[in-house]
Formats: structure tokens, sequence, C-alpha cells
């Protein structure tokens, strides 16, 4: 299955001022292009490309780095451009959700908090997530092109905490960049629906 790189799901303005045209030109139509190309150059030299791309995540973790680094990336980016809209981000979660923000993260608060956290705290580049693991909700962070599906979570909810992601915008204030994705950027509908598939 070729990796391909997709539109963004909305206009290159759509994010300001939390996140510019320019980073998403840089960041969708560069990067993700780079990940999309690479990666259907090494799929196919493994002789992966006619896996699924979740498939290929698995089976090339801790065996094939290279390729492992550009299907890793090119997975968490498909999801990152959708977990994000205009008028996005805050406390009124779809109802489920809210339900298991209670029980497994401590309530909006503590997630906000724990999951900003994680994102700075991440040395270097890598992720911050909010992952399905044991039928739990969990907080996890990852370096590089790592996500939940290679420890054994679903990831629901991730941030991109490269410096590509928000250096033009915010420089080197990463917490900055953290509260606006969670405070204005989040899209809850597109969490809850990945959150469904998980425990579904």
């Amino acid at each position: 299955m070729a990796f391909e790189l997709p539109d963004l799901p909305y206009d290159y303005e759509a994010l300001q001022p939390y996140m510019s045209r320019e980073t998403l030109e840089y960041h969708h139509d560069k990067h993700h292009k780079t990940y999309v190309d690479t990666g259907n150059k090494l799929a196919a030299e493994a002789g992966m490309d006619g896996l699924s791309l979740e498939e290929i995540v698995k089976q090339s973790h801790g065996k094939n780095q290279p390729l492992f680094n550009n299907a890793g990336q090119h997975f968490n980016h498909l999801h990152f451009w959708n977990w994000m809209k205009k008028d996005g981000g805050g406390k009124s979660l779809p109802g489920a959700l809210q339900t298991a923000f209670d029980s497994d993260l401590g309530g909006y608060d503590k997630f906000r908090a724990d999951f900003i956290n994680a994102g700075v705290t991440q040395f270097g580049s890598g992720w911050a997530w909010v992952a399905v693991k044991d039928g739990k909700l969990e907080i996890m962070k990852t370096p590089n092109g790592e996500n939940p599906l290679v420890h054994g979570g679903t990831p629901i909810l991730g941030v991109d905490v490269w410096e590509h992601s928000y250096y033009i915008d915010y420089r080197n204030a990463r917490p900055k960049y953290l509260e606006a994705f969670v405070d204005n950027l989040i899209n809850w509908d597109y969490v809850l629906e990945l959150y469904e598939k998980a425990t579904g």
C-alpha cells in the first residue's frame, strides 16, 4: 500500500494565529512529503510495500530503523493534521471522552497539565500522546518517530514536538506551543472517533 501525502483538512490559514501558514507549508508540504517519498522507497526495498501502514510501523520497529522512522512519522502526521481544527481545543469534550478522561486521566485539568508536561519533558524530538492501552487511557511520550503502536497502545491524540512543528511560530517556547495546541487547536470529534474505534 503506497504511502500518499494527504491534502490538509483545512486551508493553510485556518489555524492562525496558533499555527501559521508558513509552518503548515513547511511541515506538511516539505517534511511530511519527505517521509512519504522516502518511506515508499524503503518499504519497496524491504518488500513491505504490500502491507498496511500500521503493519509496516510494527514490523520495521527495531529491525529496519530508516523505514520505521519514515513510516512512523507518516502514520503520526496522517493523524496530526486531523487532530487540529479551526476553533478547536478547550474543555468541551464529547460525553464518552469526558467520562474516560475523568475516570482514567483524573479529569480535564489534570489531563491538560500532564499532557503538556509530557510534551515539554520529551527531550529532543518526539511526540506526546493520549493512548488506549489495556482498555484504559494513558498519557505517553516517545522519541523521534515512535508512537504508542509499538508500545502496546493505540493513539487517540498526539502532538508533534519536533522543532519544525513550532519553531517558526514560537521559537524555543515549546510550552507556549503546547498550551496553544490544547487550548485552541484539538479536534475533539476526531479524538472521539479514534477512541470509539480503539475501544469498540
